[in-house]
């Protein structure tokens, strides 16, 4: 066996072995949460792991105004929700198909989350540069990754000093990826290019999920 597949099989074995641990977690699980919608024609959520970032982030940080980008089906919305109302943290997430953000609605309003997850339906490319300077503690990008590297200057600018900006699906460069994602490609790349060399953050990119690209802006 040559060393790749040796590697391979030892992420496999991680991966295995992580999720064996939270087969009995009781938090708020992807495949429960499609299953209960019902809902088959989105685009995919976070991976279980990915959600469970995200919760751990908010818990240490405690960002009072989150803002995500591309909602989907609400699934990570409402995972970070049920962490923050505990401390009054608010979220709003912004979703351009109509018929997914109304599910989307249906699910925040099921979960009991609709008081704190506030719905925004249209296109990030102009909802997000009208948003004012320093308006949040943290954004979560999980859009079409060909907005990423568009929208990053505003994800930077809505930022306050020391807010979390996190980027989902960052590995996608080197992934064997379907076909039908090819064009995501490159514009993952290019935002976890620009992320890196971006003076304004300090960043890691973390083999969460499908990669989680984790940042605060500096000041």
């Amino acid at each position: 066996m040559g060393h790749d597949g040796h590697r391979n099989d030892v992420l496999d074995g991680y991966r295995h072995y992580i999720e064996a641990l939270y087969t009995s977690n009781t938090s708020l699980q992807r495949q429960q949460f499609i299953e209960r919608t019902g809902w088959r024609d989105f685009v995919p959520v976070v991976d279980d792991d990915a959600a469970r970032f995200l919760r751990v982030i908010l818990h240490m940080q405690r960002p009072k105004k989150i803002l995500e980008i591309g909602t989907s089906i609400g699934f990570s919305a409402t995972s970070m929700a049920l962490v923050a109302r505990r401390y009054g943290g608010s979220i709003f997430t912004v979703e351009f198909d109509s018929g997914v953000a109304g599910q989307a609605q249906k699910n925040f309003e099921a979960a009991g989350v609709d008081d704190v997850v506030h719905l925004i339906h249209g296109d990030a490319l102009e909802i997000v540069p009208g948003f004012p300077d320093e308006s949040f503690d943290m954004v979560f990008q999980d859009v079409d990754k060909r907005l990423y590297p568009t929208l990053l200057d505003d994800c930077i600018r809505v930022l306050r000093p020391g807010g979390i900006l996190i980027g989902d699906d960052a590995l996608f460069p080197v992934m064997n990826l379907d076909e039908k994602w090819s064009d995501q490609v490159s514009p993952m790349d290019e935002f976890n290019q620009k992320v890196v060399s971006s003076p304004e953050l300090e960043s890691t990119l973390l083999p969460i999920g499908d990669g989680m690209m984790l940042a605060i802006k500096r000041g």
